[in-house]
């Protein structure tokens, strides 16, 4: 096969259009292809961020892991992960600075600013709203700020001014943004043909037929690929929402708990997967995901009782357990998120070696509303990753510090974001 003259070549933004439907390609090696015929460096594909936070801390004992440096025992939590303990740093000791109040202190997770409860309490930009600053007008979506709870829209995005972000929480409506362009007539019409089975990329074919035929064999595979994980997105979306399709009954009593959408771990997977396809389609860089269980009865076994009933455990074993349980199988999603993200190559990397993923939480001990020592992990993003990071709580560098890092991986040169006092110690950028 002849190779793609540069007038030719897609472009990072290159889309598959037809009415009402916009399919954004992922990166290919054509891409940087296009870089070099026209004598400029080369295309690579970009660092991006996800971050995630679980409100409602995690039973430390069975987070943290014991030993040292990379040579530490996992623990119950990270046993999910050890497919990637080489891509992967837990930081133990980490907090921020004056973010106090407990619960309150969720909302402060990515911005760092002190006193979250207090009556006359601002918040301050977030980590993702201050990078977004600096990459905006290169994707289509500057950030996607997301949001697995049983009620309300809270996210962990905030503007300069402190002002609330709301979060998306519908699974659904998020596909719509990512795929689906044109006027309401046409946005309405394509909803109902997802409805009865069709996908959207029926509505490309032809554009991506005769893409195909003009690219080498390995982004024919990677594009295939995509294409593959958008029509399993499809299906996934219409198994958690098959109510939609059918007529609804008069209800003879109040309503149930909960319906298909509502159930928290299917979100979470709703969510992991339409966030590997924002990540790998460059719709977006920056991803917030914020998590609260506390008023879910999460589908896990042996799981009877709200989460938040569950964090107040008074040391009780049987709470304890089912505690465990349910924070066993966020890891599990998790692992799940990060087995996605690296299942997709770019180049001679994967898509979690460009995408640094975040995890942690605000609280440190929720049966004791403790707002320090905060379990956080760092995997993905190109790093050299040193296994644990333990740091003696006096001596803790600020949980900015590693934000400082995050900043500096997307290209953003900064010492400081919030209470920093510079990148974090012991990450060093491969």
């Amino acid at each position: 096969m002849a190779p793609l003259s540069p007038a030719q070549m897609p472009t990072r933004r290159s889309m598959l259009r037809a009415a009402g439907v916009a399919v954004t390609l992922p990166w290919l090696e054509a891409f940087s292809g296009r870089g070099r015929a026209g004598g400029a460096s080369a295309a690579d594909p970009p660092h991006r961020m996800v971050a995630i936070e679980t409100t409602m801390g995690l039973l430390p004992q069975y987070f943290f892991p014991t030993g040292s440096g990379r040579d530490y025992a996992p623990s119950p939590y990270l046993v999910p992960l050890e497919p990637f303990r080489d891509r992967l740093t837990v930081f133990s000791g980490l907090a921020h600075p004056g973010v106090d109040g407990g619960h309150a202190a969720d909302i402060a997770f990515l911005t760092g600013a002190p006193h979250p409860a207090s009556g006359n309490f601002r918040n301050s930009v977030s980590l993702d709203q201050l990078a977004a600053e600096s990459i905006a007008g290169r994707t289509r979506m500057p950030t996607l700020s997301l949001t697995v709870a049983a009620h309300g829209a809270t996210s962990l995005s905030f503007t300069r001014d402190g002002v609330l972000i709301p979060g998306e929480r519908n699974p659904a409506r998020l596909y719509r943004q990512m795929f689906l362009q044109g006027t309401p007539t046409q946005t309405a019409e394509k909803i109902d043909s997802l409805r009865t089975g069709r996908s959207v990329l029926d509505f490309v074919a032809t554009g991506s037929r005769h893409l195909d035929r003009n690219l080498p064999a390995g982004d024919r595979q990677r594009l295939e690929q995509y294409f593959q994980s958008v029509r399993e997105m499809e299906e996934r979306l219409q198994r958690a929402e098959v109510w939609e399709k059918r007529r609804r009954p008069r209800p003879k009593g109040p309503p149930p708990p909960e319906s298909p959408e509502q159930e928290m771990f299917t979100l979470l997977r709703l969510m992991g997967q339409l966030i590997r396809l924002a990540l790998e389609s460059d719709t977006t860089r920056l991803v917030t995901l914020f998590v609260n269980p506390a008023q879910w009865v999460p589908r896990a076994p042996g799981v009877v009782h709200e989460t938040h009933s569950l964090t107040h455990h008074g040391n009780r074993p049987e709470a304890i357990a089912e505690l465990k349980r349910v924070e066993e199988m966020q890891f599990a999603v998790l692992a799940e998120l990060l087995a996605g993200l690296d299942a997709v190559r770019e180049g001679s990397q994967t898509l979690l070696d460009r995408t640094m993923v975040l995890h942690g939480s605000c609280m440190g001990n929720a049966n004791a509303h403790t707002n320090t020592r905060l379990p956080v992990l760092l995997a993905g993003g190109g790093f050299r990753h040193a296994g644990l990071v333990a740091f003696e709580d006096a001596s803790a560098p600020p949980l900015s510090n590693l934000y400082v890092s995050i900043l500096k991986r997307l290209g953003i040169e900064t010492d400081s974001f919030a209470s920093s006092t510079g990148p974090i110690d012991g990450l060093e950028q491969v």
